[in-house]
């Protein structure tokens, strides 16, 4: 007899064991027409997989957050079908489920062009449109290597190979095509509708450049067509969006190859910098924080200190002088615990915030430099909080209560929050990471955010909050962080006379809300398109004469504004009014004046804002006004 609990709380008992689809039928047809997979006690399995024990299960449809996962793995396979079918020479390697997709690698003697493109997305719909069985065969470890040899499949059977263990493999049949793989897949081919291939890129095998170059072909699968159509949607939007283009366009900055992952910020890129900076360093100061500056470059035995030095060592730029081993630093932490330990500190001056815009310098390899996205030199909005651990829930509470209202300012108001602990990589004893990851889990609940866990991402020193913001199209962007750390300040020797007189070591909370100014910006970019609410935007208002006779008050209105505050930009060319409205609004610019006899005369001007709705004459007053209710309320 076998005992099946379902979601719900109910249980149907069956007096043999039974696979998940006649579990799915016993509910209803409606649900084994829609069943895709099964989960069983937690672990996601195949509709054809045998019950024989009392268990817990859900059936996996379309529309669980899993099914989609499960529908794209099984089109990566669908795609391995087609190319072996139009390609036959072709070897299979991997192909697993990505964001928004799958992609899978190929070893071939030829490019895959553009064309092979369509064809292989044309004999995926064939073979969907068959109606396949997939089905799963266990083999054992040398029936199966032998089984891809005899197919010519050398990187399956490599792959076999490197696997740890004596364990039975898995293999997945659809009509003439057989694939390694733990599963699960959907039942049938039928059940993979709606999918699209992106793109060929170079992949080289296991990642290695010293391995042959394969190539993976990109593609995208969904539930339905409208999703699809929005995600091809937001992909056209990135595009548009792409803050490299927009950066050359807005002239924001540039990047050139004798300086690699480093940015050269124009003058207009500078104030948009300088705006965000100032900004979180008033924010920060009304919330407590004490600004420092911290040095680029420590002794080695620092980096050791502080256990740097044996888990970062490879994204560490280091020099030499005076016969002795530096390291640019590549975050602030250990420089923030020297400031910390100047002086003996008492319990009741904590909890002590510091502050610093901290350049930092990581050796990131070559091929993941993306633009401002990724780069090796970067600026943190970084502060490192000591305090004891029972001020640490206060402190938690209070930082995440600051960084919502930071992202509201930046028009960010979807949050995302996840939890990341213990990596296999780490310092510190386990007691410690117990006490800090119980810390961080009951500050999230006591501020009442709905929270995803991550087990094993948490940073070497300490478990990790990650706060990600969604963007104007709908992607997710991680930026804020906060780490308790129970460890660093020990190795490094911070202390603090506690209440009664003994020497206790603080808790530090490292945190950060933008993280990268650079990284920030780029999102920034993308999510305004370049077209920066007025608070922000390098040049606020451009004032343009439509001929030399108006050019002096023009000059009048400029110097007025600039006076307020106001970022002007002056055209007084010897250009048609048409031309010069069209370059400015190419640069995004919040408003424009345009300046012609009549303003003279009337001692007005005639406002234009970004949309090229023409907002009439007005005093310079009336505008001035209007542009400060703007800037305080950060539009």
């Amino acid at each position: 007899m076998t005992v099946v609990r379902l979601p719900d709380g109910s249980m149907r008992v069956f007096e043999q064991p039974v696979s998940v689809i006649d579990v799915a039928l016993a509910i209803g047809p409606g649900l084994a027409r829609a069943a895709i997979a099964g989960k069983v006690n937690g672990k996601l399995v195949d509709v054809s997989s045998q019950l024989a024990e009392d268990c817990d299960l859900a059936i996996i449809t379309e529309k669980d957050a899993e099914g989609l996962d499960i529908i794209r793995h099984s089109c990566a396979h669908l795609l391995a079908h087609a190319v072996k079918e139009l390609f036959p020479e072709a070897q299979v390697t991997i192909g697993p489920v990505i964001e928004d997709g799958f992609y899978y690698d190929f070893s071939y003697k030829r490019t895959f062009t553009p064309e092979d493109l369509i064809a292989i997305e044309k004999r995926m719909l064939e073979i969907s449109k068959r109606d396949l069985k997939i089905e799963r065969k266990v083999l054992e470890r040398s029936e199966a290597i032998n089984f891809f040899k005899q197919q010519g499949e050398y990187y399956k059977a490599q792959i076999i190979e490197s696997i740890p263990g004596d364990e039975d493999l898995s293999l997945y049949y659809q009509g003439n095509f057989t694939d390694l793989c733990r599963g699960p897949h959907v039942p049938a081919t039928s059940r993979i509708k709606v999918f699209k291939l992106m793109k060929v890129a170079g992949a080289y095998w296991r990642g290695d450049s010293n391995n042959e170059m394969l190539q993976r072909i990109y593609g995208t699968a969904w539930i339905n067509k409208e999703d699809q159509k929005a995600y091809l949607h937001r992909l056209e939007e990135a595009e548009k969006r792409d803050h490299r283009k927009l950066g050359k366009q807005l002239n924001l900055f540039h990047m050139q190859d004798e300086s690699p992952g480093m940015v050269f910020w124009h003058p207009k890129g500078c104030v948009l910098w300088q705006q965000i900076e100032q900004y979180m360093r008033n924010i920060l100061n009304q919330n407590g924080y004490q600004e420092i500056r911290t040095p680029q470059i420590l002794d080695k035995n620092l980096w050791i200190r502080s256990g740097h030095w044996d888990n970062f060592r490879e994204n560490m730029f280091t020099t030499n002088s005076d016969e002795k081993e530096f390291a640019i630093k590549p975050m602030n932490c250990p420089g923030h615990i020297q400031i910390f330990n100047q002086g003996l500190r008492s319990y009741r001056e904590l909890p002590v915030r510091l502050s610093e815009f901290g350049s930092c310098h990581r050796n990131e390899a070559s091929g993941a430099l993306h633009g401002l996205m990724r780069v090796r030199a970067f600026t943190q909005d970084d502060a490192h909080i000591f305090c004891t651990e029972n001020q640490v829930q206060d402190e938690v509470v209070k930082f995440i209560d600051l960084l919502k209202i930071v992202y509201a300012n930046f028009g960010f108001t979807e949050l995302l929050v996840k939890l990341s602990t213990r990596p296999q990589k780490r310092v510190g004893s386990e007691l410690q990471w117990d006490k800090s990851e119980a810390a961080l889990q009951a500050a999230l609940n006591d501020v009442k955010l709905a929270w995803e866990l991550q087990p094993g991402e948490g940073a070497f020193y300490g478990p990790k909050i990650e706060f990600s913001l969604k963007d104007s199209i709908g992607r997710v962007w991680q930026c804020g962080t906060l780490q308790l750390d129970f460890s660093m300040p020990e190795r490094l020797g911070a202390e603090y006379v506690a209440e009664d007189n003994s020497r206790q070591i603080p808790v530090m909370l490292h945190r950060a809300i933008l993280g990268s100014l650079e990284r920030f910006i780029g999102i920034l970019v993308e999510n305004y398109a370049g077209a920066f609410p007025l608070w922000l935007s390098p040049v606020q208002i451009a004032i343009l004469n439509i001929s030399k006779g108006q050019a002096d008050y023009a000059q009048e209105v400029a110097t007025q504004l600039q006076y307020h505050g106001i970022r002007v930009s002056l055209d007084l060319r010897n250009e048609k009014i048409t031309y010069k409205i069209r370059e400015h609004s190419m640069q995004k610019l919040p408003y424009q004046i345009i300046i012609g006899d009549d303003e003279v005369r009337t001692n007005k001007v005639a406002v234009r804002n970004r949309l090229g709705a023409d907002l009439g004459q007005m005093t310079l007053q009336t505008l001035i006004d209007r542009l400060k209710e703007e800037l305080s309320a950060r539009k």
